[in-house]
Formats: C-alpha cells, structure tokens, sequence
C-alpha cells in the first residue's frame, strides 16, 4: 500500500504546478475538463453516458477515489491490459489480481465483460459523454453499403461541387473524401460529418471565408484538401494512442491540461483530442458535447450508437503470417514499428529491403521481389498501396488485410488477383510516398483497425516477433534466441532470413 500511495503522490507533485495554474480557469470557464457534479448518478451505474435528451441530464462525475480502491469497468470493443493498465494508473499484474479468471495471456478483452479495476486517481478528468463507438471512426464494416458520391451528391452544400488536383488527378469532394478514408482507414461518415461541424460543407453554399477550414495549423497545409488530411492523421494519432495507452493526457490550443475519462472509448478521446488542437474553453466544451460534433453526425447519419457491431473481438489472434519475401532469402530490416500511413499512431508497419550493393533508390534486381505472407485475394493496387484481403469477400473494410506499399508499378500485382502465401506481389522502390531507398512496407489491418505491430498481438511473420524502440522506425525483431536491430544502414545486424534457424 505505501507504493501505492507513493506512485500517486509522485504523479500529484509533478503536476502540481499545472494543476494549481488551471484552478482559475476551472473556476472561470465551468469545468474546461471536469463533468458536471450529480451525486445521484455513481460511477459504477455508467460506462457510457446517456445519448438520448442528454441536455437534461448531467453527466456522472469521478469522485477522488482511494489509492487502489476497485472501480467497475465493463470491457469495450479493442480493450486491452496493458491499455488499461495505464489509463487507470494501475498496472496488468493488479488487474489480474482482481480479475481471476482473466488469463495472464489474454490478447482483446471481449466487449460488454464486466471487471474490477484497482484505480489511481488522476486530478482533472474530462468529460466522460462518448461521441462516438469505435466502429464509426474506423473505416470498419459498418461504412460498406455506404455511397459517399451519392450522398453528398443529394446535400445543397460546397462540397458538391468542390475539385481539386489529388493523386495525379482531379477529384471531386465526395472523392477526396473516400481517398482520405480509404488511406488512414476513417469512415467517411466521420469525415463528412467533421467537414460539416466546422466548415459547413454540407449545409452552406460557400466555405467559411478563413485561411485553415479547419483551424489545423501547418505550413503550406491551408487547402481545403490538406485539411482534411491533417485531420485524418490527427484523429489517427489520437485513436492509436489511446488504443496503446500512451496517450493519457494532453493540453488544448490554450496549454490547459486535459486528461481523458479512463472509461473513454478510442473514438471519443480521439475526438477530443482533435478538437483540442484548435480549440479551448467553451469552443472545446461545445465541440465534444452532445451539441457538438455528436449531433452534427445524428442529425445527418442517425445514431451510431443504435449499431451493435463490434469491431475488435474479443481473444483476436492473427493468423500464420510469413516474411514479404522469398523464404530463402536474406534480407534486411531497416524500419521498426511506425506508422501505417501518415505521420506518428499508428505504430503498425514495418520495413524491409532487399541486398543491394549500394543505398538509395536502386531498382530492386530480380530476383528479390516482395511476395504474399498468406494466401488473399488483392482488393486495391494502386502507387499508394495494395490490400492483401485474407478472407477473400472482396471488402478492405472487413477481417484481416495485409497493406503494402512503396510497392513498384512495373510487375506490381494487378487488381483482382488471388494470391498464394509467397507468391509475387510486386518488387520493392521507392515509389508511392517518401523514402530513403529501396523497400517494403507492410502493415495489418482488421475490420478496418491498423493493428499495431508491437501489441498483444504481435505482427509475428515465420516467427519473427518485432518490438518498438523509443522512437519511429526504431526497434528489434527477436526469434528464437536472435534478435536483429532495425537500421537503414542495412548491415550485418539487420539480415532476416524466413528459414532461422
């Protein structure tokens, strides 16, 4: 017990100074991150608060609770332990402590499971209202059947008739839209309803007549295309890093200190973490309330909250995977976890390049070209990737897909092809985004979700295991007793071969 309280008192002095500079804004700006007070509702009666006629009923609010008391928590969908763990300021051996028949190797939590969490309580938690279920934000199942052309097509707003030059060619708005969607794996129907909430894109005529639609500051990123990239990525970097637990806490457009509820869900503390990137005080307050974003997307979509789908199963294992070339082969690995597509979260690719004699953007020779690490069937080839659909419906929205890029458009598989594990899938370059020389880069993905690749589940190709380092790109690849270091220098120390030992 007296380490428990030492670890609490640690992180109350360290934030003591924020903590005590943010009282007047507390007190001035009702509760920038505090929920209302309502001593009827107890924590234990709500994970979620409730959507309907929320106006008249105020949230639950976080009372100080003792050092390690046991709070009730139901299991969200892509619920981890160590996520947990650290939401809560606790760590995974006390949660399995407290929750005997959890086993010590449990990979996703399985929605809807009750569970007893030992909390250390953190001062100035937000709101606990969820905007949204983590099926909406993805790109999930939930998103097929819908036709983005077609509905922005019937709405009166600017967006109908906005163009621009994306991709090696003009695309309409709906277009940039599922381009945005389909690359960062967002459903379209968050970014429509994003578009609307701030810059009228559905609704007005015209867009609001300012430098940055959506306030996201950047250089030379003001178009109204650019935009919506840099919130895509900023939603990413929310969703991933509350998903890894290593986004538990940030400050708004002001340098307020926000800490999100621990019984958040992904989607939500990733909307509050954009918002907060360009919004403080009662803009802030606004944005994440039922009146802000949430009822934008009801009033266009209906409620999310009505689907049950769960996009993360409980006990998710992936399937046998094997390295993205030819088994016989050695080659080097030369980027550790980072992103899947974009900038920082998700931390669920790795990199891998062929022999080469020099560095840089050499054409790969012949022989070493990247292959399939299961049987699939290809559903999207293109110079900004190609989806390896692993059950095969055709949908990239749906079960595991493998995602592979900087993939050369000579000889790089066609649309439509069913795959054989090794099979050639292309050879490796430098095309379709920035880099340093010749590689490959593959990632997972599963109902949409970037999986990340140091996790619970593991991106383990013929055994090869990989951790993450302190930074991008960083990290090892262990099997057996070898471990190889990730470095573009391509060395003796980074050689991988799918046959050791």
């Amino acid at each position: 017990m007296i380490r428990k309280f030492f670890n609490q008192k640690k992180s109350s002095t360290d934030l003591g100074i924020r903590i005590r500079l943010g009282i007047l804004t507390i007190l001035f700006a009702f509760s920038c991150n505090v929920p209302v007070n309502n001593p009827a509702v107890s924590v234990e009666e709500t994970d979620r608060a409730p959507l309907p006629d929320f106006q008249s009923t105020p949230l639950p609010s976080r009372p100080s609770f003792s050092p390690g008391q046991l709070v009730d928590y139901t299991a969200q969908s892509g619920d981890t332990l160590p996520a947990l763990a650290s939401r809560f300021n606790t760590n995974v051996d006390e949660i399995l402590e407290a929750n005997a028949f959890i086993p010590r190797d449990a990979t996703t939590l399985p929605a809807g499971m009750p569970m007893k969490i030992p909390i250390y309580y953190r001062a100035l938690w937000g709101s606990p209202f969820q905007i949204l279920p983590d099926h909406a934000f993805v790109n999930s199942p939930t998103a097929s059947g819908f036709n983005t052309a077609a509905f922005v097509a019937s709405q009166p707003g600017w967006l109908n008739n906005f163009r621009a030059y994306v991709g090696g060619e003009t695309r309409s708005g709906a277009e940039l839209v599922d381009y945005v969607a389909i690359n960062y794996s967002i459903n379209p129907k968050l970014l429509l309803a994003i578009l609307e909430y701030q810059g009228g894109a559905l609704s007005l005529p015209e867009p609001p007549v300012r430098r940055r639609l959506l306030g996201l500051e950047r250089q030379f990123w003001e178009s109204h295309y650019l935009q919506l990239v840099l919130a895509a990525n900023t939603l990413n970097n929310g969703y991933y890093g509350w998903r890894a637990g290593s986004l538990i806490e940030f400050e708004d457009a002001s340098g307020n200190l926000i800490r999100p509820d621990p019984w958040q869900n992904a989607a939500s503390a990733a909307l509050q973490y954009y918002f907060s990137r360009m919004y403080n005080g009662s803009e802030y307050n606004d944005a994440i309330s039922p009146e802000g974003l949430y009822k934008t997307y009801i009033d266009y979509f209906g409620s999310p909250w009505e689907d049950s789908f769960e996009l993360i199963p409980g006990s998710l294992r992936q399937p046998d995977l094997f390295l993205p070339f030819p088994l016989s082969q050695t080659w080097n690995y030369t980027g550790g976890p980072h992103t899947g597509w974009g900038t920082g979260e998700p931390f669920s690719a790795l990199d891998f390049a062929p022999p080469s004699e020099k560095s840089g953007c050499i054409p790969a020779k012949i022989e070493y070209f990247a292959t399939a690490v299961a049987d699939g069937l290809v559903v999207r080839s293109r110079v900004d990737g190609v989806a390896l659909d692993l059950d095969k419906d055709g949908d990239e929205r749906t079960g595991w897909v493998i995602f592979y890029l900087h993939l050369a458009t000579k000889e790089r598989v066609s649309l439509g092809t069913e795959l054989k594990t090794g099979d050639k899938i292309g050879y490796p370059s430098c095309e379709g985004g920035r880099s340093t020389g010749t590689h490959v880069h593959v990632a997972r993905k599963y109902n949409g979700e970037w999986i990340l690749a140091d996790s619970v589940i593991p991106f383990t190709m013929s055994g090869w295991i990989p951790h993450r380092g302190i930074r991008a790109y960083e990290g090892t690849l262990t099997k057996g007793g070898l471990t190889v270091t990730a470095c573009e220098c391509g060395d003796a120390y980074t050689a991988v071969n799918g046959n050791y030992p």
